[in-house]
């Protein structure tokens, strides 16, 4: 819901945004609330926190007493109703440490980069540099998710199952914990906290919600001038300022990929991000994957299969396929429209592939421009406004 606050609320947000209540507005902070009751324009006042702002009135009673989680800030907060059975307290207090570590591995990608280009990665321990090396071996090439084993192993091993075949104890341990991208971040980090302390929690006001939260978008790499930038900040001497940076970077990846194994356990779709090494870098691919509500006639189950990407030769692209076999829908979107021409000229070898493979295809369409994010999560309440 978009509130607009009255104007006293107004005067306290701009207390919050001086910082007279930052500390409790902070992303992952939950919040108590009550409803205070309707004013005359029909609109619901509620107190949250400091803040007194309004809704539209919801389809459902609330109750006297609830708990909100903010979820991000900005121009327009998001905050998130918790019921009081929807998780245990363990769950809830892990998920608020988590919430405003976390981070995007684009950063993290960057780090690396810069660690890699400098000739002071020489200088860093032998077990750092061949962490480092396995790190990398953990992230798949464009070629290995060309083909479906190799897309199958990629989802295996980005970190989202790790726990799961470590319970199974299978006899190639070793090599699990090298080729899975968890394992990998796991390794790096313990290596880095024998080295020095680990850093403080992030804890950023701009840090970006779960996943399930913003639905699928695509991630571009750090520009190169900042890239440049960061190589040119660090001494050739000294490795120290990356490898804190590194350090960082670390902890703000494993705690985004926890936040995503906790809410694989209570959202039906799986939210999936693989970090891909390509020839001139590193990208980000993001895949989400879920049942179709409805079944078809026959019993069986459909699926639907989103990813977004950021290339830099293509730029964003996003598409989204439903599968009812032996029937396909492909829906492609892209921001540029000179990538749009580039991908509808692959259409007809597409189709041709498909055909072959004994899927019919119902739709087969690219636009220009990126659809609007969604969210699959329904727990949202407000969207607040200053």
């Amino acid at each position: 819901m978009i509130i607009q606050p009255t104007s006293l609320a107004a005067l306290t947000w701009a207390g919050a945004a001086a910082g007279t209540t930052a500390q409790s507005w902070r992303i992952g902070a939950v919040l108590s609330a009550r409803p205070l009751g309707v004013n005359p324009q029909g609109l619901l006042v509620l107190q949250i926190g400091a803040l007194a702002v309004e809704t539209e009135v919801p389809g459902n009673s609330l109750p006297a007493q609830f708990q909100v989680r903010v979820l991000s800030l900005g121009p327009q907060p998001q905050l998130e109703m918790l019921s009081a059975h929807s998780a245990e307290p363990t769950f809830q207090r892990v998920l608020r440490e988590l919430l405003p570590q976390q981070n995007g591995y684009a950063s993290l990608l960057a780090t690396v980069a810069a660690l890699a280009q400098r000739p002071m990665v020489r200088q860093l321990p032998p077990t750092l540099r061949t962490a480092l090396a396995m790190l990398e071996h953990a992230m798949p090439t464009p070629g290995d998710l060309t083909k479906g084993e190799g897309l199958r192993t990629a989802i295996q091993r980005s970190g989202l199952f790790l726990e799961s075949q470590l319970a199974r104890a299978p006899p190639n341990l070793p090599a699990l914990l090298a080729d899975d991208w968890k394992g990998a971040l796991l390794r790096v980090a313990g290596l880095l906290d024998q080295q020095a302390p680990a850093p403080p929690p992030l804890g950023r006001s701009d840090a970006a919600p779960p996943l399930q939260q913003t639905g699928l978008q695509a991630q571009p790499r750090v520009p190169p001038a900042a890239l440049a930038a960061l190589v040119a900040a660090a001494d050739n001497a000294d490795a120290a300022p990356l490898v804190t940076r590194l350090h960082a970077d670390v902890k703000a990846a494993l705690a985004r990929l926890e936040v995503v194994q906790m809410e694989a356990s209570t959202a039906p779709a799986w939210m999936v991000e693989i970090p891909v090494r390509g020839a001139d870098g590193q990208d980000v691919l993001q895949l989400q994957l879920e049942p179709i509500a409805d079944t078809a006639e026959d019993g069986s189950n459909g699926w639907i299969l989103g990813f977004a990407l950021d290339l830099p030769a293509l730029g964003p692209v996003q598409g989204e396929l439903q599968l009812r076999e032996p029937r396909l829908s492909v829906r492609l979107w892209a921001e540029r429209a000179a990538t749009v021409e580039q991908l509808e000229r692959q259409f007809t070898p597409l189709r041709q592939r498909l055909a072959a493979c004994g899927l019919l295809l119902d739709q087969l369409s690219c636009q220009l421009g990126m659809p609007k994010p969604q969210s699959r999560h329904s727990a949202i309440l407000l969207q607040a406004t200053a």
